[in-house]
């Protein structure tokens, strides 16, 4: 399966119109993201005290549910304040192994009020998949996500 190239307006658009509805706003952007071709696992993870924990995803299911600040790839964008992208998951320490398919990933902070207070997770089973297209998406819904959470 080829990368395909991301409709990142139409994306936006979807989200904003979901957020004037109001309701399970985590959920719907789940959704809206998983329908990207190339992400193969999609989560929300919200930070609660030194743990992310897990509020929903859709992909395979995961014994991850809760991350201690500074493990895995996770756990390492929160104390980076930053994305952090991996091109292929075998060749970095910092992953914690959810699915032997998973062959990279980037994981994306939700900033609110100049905190963190989440961030996006997106798993790919195809190598190298993730590029600034799939980084400047992910950053512009993490914007508007820490605006209404």
């Amino acid at each position: 399966m080829a990368k395909t190239s991301l409709d990142e307006q139409g994306i936006i658009d979807s989200l904003l119109e979901v957020i004037e509805g109001g309701t399970e706003v985590i959920e719907k952007t789940v959704e809206i993201l998983k329908s990207v071709p190339h992400y193969t696992w999609v989560g929300i993870y919200l930070l609660e005290d030194d743990d992310l924990v897990l509020k929903y995803y859709i992909g395979r299911p995961t014994e991850h549910v809760r991350i201690k600040l500074g493990q895995g790839i996770c756990g390492a964008a929160v104390l980076d304040e930053h994305t952090i992208i991996v091109p292929n998951v075998c060749e970095d320490d910092r992953y914690i192994a959810c699915s032997q398919e998973t062959k990279s990933e980037i994981v994306v902070p939700i900033w609110s009020g100049g905190q963190i207070i989440g961030e996006i997770d997106i798993d790919s089973d195809l190598p190298d998949t993730f590029d600034e297209d799939d980084k400047k998406l992910l950053e512009r819904v993490a914007m508007v996500l820490g605006d209404v959470l």
